[in-house]
């Protein structure tokens, strides 16, 4: 008996990355500490790089010092660059007209990546969203909504609005954040601290219909009106004792735990100045640019009088390498500047008014402006600052949506709303409503509703919290 086979042609498209195409999206996301660490360790193991400018009588290194050299770079052990692999929607954008080279695999972080830095929270949400779904769509959708948390974990965006601009619908977004909410640290995703509190409790099978009821009148939790608590609730004193025991145990910030530490020092990769005529100079911070050169002279005389393959072959590699660096560097450094320059485009009016006339902007605005991938850009504003004259902000900073009735920037409103209310007095509290009211006078179209979120988002207490307090402290 014969069996017969059958060969078919297939045509398909999948994702493949040269991996020094990887390194360089790589390097777009390290901070200028992790870069100036990152380079340090390069001008130790590669020969041909120098720093600064050669001075024109400088030796060139022999034979014996490129041995040395190459002896020490072994020891060393591999090539690590640290910072998370590029998501799907970032690698596919920047692999466009790239040769094919590296496999899924070689996208993967090293261990020593791993053992060298803390992850940040969306790194850490990635990876766990990797595990989760190997629905491209679901992964795409879950990957934006990770990087549109804010840094204690937490949804601020209305997740309609949100639905409409990546053209999905509303019930493939819930989705996708209920997909979140089931990842570590738990309460991560949700969109209040009710949410936040309910997660955290259903995971620990504690969210019981007195639980639920207690979450639901958080406000009554803050006025410390027990007695009300306990008949919304249904439960005695000391059922409510044990249930406010174990809200207090839980973490209402979850994503704080992901919060670099390490930089007490915010420094800007990026210059903002007026310039005499009024107009809005930026440039790079020139502190913190790596200075480094390819020693092409040594390479040459090097060249001439290797013989041992394995020499020559490390030779090439510290050629080729070096070059890719420097080539790499100068497109860093030319993509952030070019990136910082859009955010000061559309944020002219906060370099000159300050907070208060920052305009809703979205990586896709940023994105689309400058013709760049919107993953792209947010690689570009991770950990680095822009320094102006109003001090020095996070690149994330000036990133917002708007109010939802308006197009203001939500971080204006807020402002807006704790100067009102920081210019109160013990007989003109202002209520809610009263804000809403003052702020349509000054053109900005919200809600009530709106205004108590942002003042509960600012921890600042209820117009009758603060009638209280003016009392107590008269």
């Amino acid at each position: 008996m014969s069996t017969m086979q059958r060969l078919e042609l297939r045509q398909g498209q999948s994702l493949t990355m040269t991996p020094q195409l990887v390194q360089s999206i790589k390097l777009l996301q390290l901070s200028h500490a992790e870069l100036a660490a990152y380079v340090e360790a390069e001008l130790e193991r590669n020969p041909l790089l120098q720093e600064g400018e050669a001075p024109a009588d400088a030796p060139v290194p022999s034979l014996a010092d490129f041995l040395r050299a190459k002896q020490k770079a072994e020891a060393a052990g591999p090539r690590i660059v640290p910072g998370p692999p590029p998501s799907r929607a970032e690698a596919g954008s920047a692999s466009t007209g790239q040769a094919a080279g590296a496999s899924h695999s070689e996208l993967k972080p090293e261990m020593g990546d791993r053992l060298a830095r803390t992850a940040s929270l969306s790194e850490h949400l990635e990876a766990q969203l990797d595990l989760a779904t190997a629905d491209p769509k679901l992964r795409l959708l879950g990957e934006h909504l990770i990087h549109t948390l804010d840094e204690a974990g937490y949804l601020t965006e209305d997740l309609a609005e949100l639905a409409g601009r990546l053209r999905v619908t509303p019930e493939e977004a819930e989705g996708a954040l209920r997909l979140i909410q089931t990842f570590e640290p738990a309460g991560v995703g949700a969109r209040n601290l009710a949410e936040c509190l309910a997660i955290q409790l259903r995971e620990r099978d504690r969210l019981d219909p007195a639980m639920q009821a207690l979450l639901t009148h958080l406000h009554l939790v803050a006025r410390q009106d027990f007695a009300a608590l306990r008949r919304v609730c249904g439960v005695d004193q000391e059922d409510l004792a044990d249930m406010l025991a174990e809200i207090r145990r839980l973490e209402p910030k979850p994503g704080l735990a992901f919060t670099p530490t390490a930089i007490d020092v915010l420094v800007p990769e990026v210059l903002v100045r007026t310039a005499p005529d009024g107009s809005l100079h930026v440039e790079l911070n020139p502190d913190t640019l790596p200075r480094i050169l390819l020693n092409r002279s040594y390479y040459a005389e090097v060249a001439k009088v290797v013989r041992k393959d394995e020499d020559k072959s490390f030779l090439s590699d510290c050629m080729q390498t070096a070059s890719w660096l420097t080539r790499s560097l100068d497109q860093r450094a030319r993509t952030i500047l070019k990136v910082a320059a859009e955010i000061v485009r559309q944020q002219e009016e906060f370099f000159r008014q300050g907070v208060s006339a920052l305009r809703p902007m979205t990586l896709r605005s940023v994105a689309e402006a400058i013709g760049m991938h919107e993953s792209t850009i947010s690689r570009v504003v991770a950990n680095k600052a822009i320094g102006t004259e109003r001090g020095t902000h996070p690149m994330k900073f000036f990133f917002g949506a708007a109010t939802g009735e308006g197009e203001h920037s939500a971080k204006a409103v807020r402002h807006r709303i704790s100067q009102l209310i920081a210019a109160e007095g013990p007989g003109n509290v202002l209520s809610d409503e009263a804000i809403a009211q003052k702020l349509r006078s000054d053109g900005i179209q919200v809600a009530r509703r709106t205004v108590a979120k942002y003042r509960e988002a600012l921890r600042i207490p209820s117009s009758a919290d603060r009638r209280r307090k003016h009392r107590i402290e008269a």
